[in-house]
């Protein structure tokens, strides 16, 4: 599952690179992609029950569960309220919620820069978004690639939905019961969850979680690192 802002094609480097090994499917999530735009009050129990549906239509039997960003949180909710779906959890670049990582303040913050950012010209919010996403070294061909990824996958109704069901999530009291085998990945240049407080507070909150923090990456740290970030992925899911 991709964040905000993204649809499937932000897993292009784990679709080619795992499905030698796995069967490995990414989802465009309500209001991005080719996918029906949502309410604004969807919420993350939307979210994440619109995600078992599609689970279920595919027939997909306790699949490994990989999520970014919003997509992290997704997966989080996805194990609270359907927790015999998941067989494991990978959360990347994760956040317990906005709320339940950075507090109700900064939370709000986010909601309000969504929410107008909805109303503002598309390519204008997509560049500047595009700067909190990578570190500095990344080749300038690589952001223009995400750029072009946002520009068609981002619709003002997703941004409402992902804005407003984030700042309204604390996933803080759902870790301690996640009762399968989690891996959390974070870039230590990552801007929006850096992994020092957000990664290691979900680290000690799911029990026997493994945490990996890449050097160098940023918040897009499957497309910044993909090579190491499959290895990780792969170990993990022959364990």
């Amino acid at each position: 599952m991709h964040g905000a802002f993204a649809d499937s094609r932000d897993w292009l480097p784990q679709l080619d690179g795992l499905s030698d090994e796995f069967t490995v499917v990414a989802w465009d999530a309500p209001g991005c992609g080719g996918s029906f735009d949502p309410p604004e009050d969807f919420g993350l129990t939307g979210y994440a029950d619109c995600l078992a549906d599609f689970i279920h239509a595919l027939a997909l039997e306790r699949p490994h569960v990989c999520g970014l960003s919003f997509g992290g949180g997704l997966a989080i909710e996805l194990a609270r309220r359907h927790r015999a779906l998941p067989c494991s959890l990978i959360l990347a670049s994760a956040y317990a919620g906005w709320a339940g990582s950075l507090g109700r303040e900064e939370a709000e913050r986010r909601r309000a820069e969504f929410l107008t950012n909805a109303d503002r010209p598309l390519e204008e919010v997509v560049r500047e978004f595009s700067t909190t996403l990578f570190d500095d070294s990344v080749p300038d061909e690589l952001v223009d690639e995400a750029v072009d990824i946002m520009l068609g996958a981002t619709r003002p109704a997703g941004m409402r939905a992902m804005g407003n069901a984030f700042a309204d999530a604390d996933l803080r009291d759902a870790l301690p019961s996640i009762d399968v085998p989690t891996l959390l990945i974070y870039g230590d240049a990552d801007q929006r969850s850096p992994p020092s407080p957000v990664g290691e507070a979900l680290h000690a909150g799911i029990p026997g979680s493994r945490l990996v923090v890449f050097e160098g990456p940023g918040h897009m740290v499957n497309l910044e690192a993909p090579e190491r970030f499959n290895d990780e992925v792969r170990t993990f899911l022959r364990g």
